[in-house]
């Protein structure tokens, strides 16, 4: 396991579309995802402790953003020859196990990670309703090797902004976890 940070994209920047199945096959795209009033993107996968430590706190809170009109898709764009445990068979048994009711897909390709430069599980980007970036970085300061409880509080912050049409706290932590895990030769420049 190597912990990297996010790459912290530009605030501003337009949502990268997307088109990508679950592990049932079905297509989902960036407009399929969207929420009326700010989207969610989520680079998650299976195995990462770093994802599994909010997994439960993460579905509890996005069941709620969902209720208020924010878009959630979860993006799982590791390696599944090197880390099998990731595979799409094994990603709808895990979201179901964490209670997970938002789309979990598959970047077999990597290039939806390549295109939202993520670097790390988790990796979190909020879109306003115009699809712009408001929020990059971490769920909170809880991390598998600490006592800090898990409870979303900074990206909830974030999120509650954009609903009530407020700035979002341009003070952002990058989130901290396990590489993505990148196919030989499609490690991006940010990446080492």
């Amino acid at each position: 396991m190597v912990a990297v940070e996010s790459t912290m994209l530009p605030l501003g920047t337009p949502a990268p579309p997307f088109t990508l199945p679950d592990p049932s096959g079905k297509l989902w795209s960036l407009d399929d995802a969207a929420g009326e009033r700010a989207t969610l993107v989520a680079f998650v996968c299976n195995h990462c402790p770093y994802v599994r430590h909010i997994a439960r706190q993460l579905g509890v809170t996005t069941a709620r953003w969902r209720a208020d009109g924010v878009g959630v898709i979860g993006i799982n764009s590791n390696d599944i020859t090197s880390h099998p445990d990731d595979r799409p068979e094994l990603m709808a048994t895990q979201a179901a196990e964490w209670n997970w009711t938002f789309p979990y897909v598959f970047d077999e390709d990597q290039s939806t990670a390549h295109a939202y430069r993520a670097a790390c599980t988790p990796d979190f980007y909020l879109f306003d309703a115009d699809r712009r970036l408001t929020y990059r970085g971490r769920f909170d300061s809880a991390r598998p090797s600490t006592t800090a409880p898990v409870t979303g509080e900074e990206l909830d912050a974030a999120v509650q902004a954009v609903l009530k049409g407020d700035p979002v706290n341009p003070d952002q932590w990058p989130s901290i976890g396990c590489n993505i895990k990148w196919k030989p030769g499609n490690a991006p420049a940010w990446f080492g």
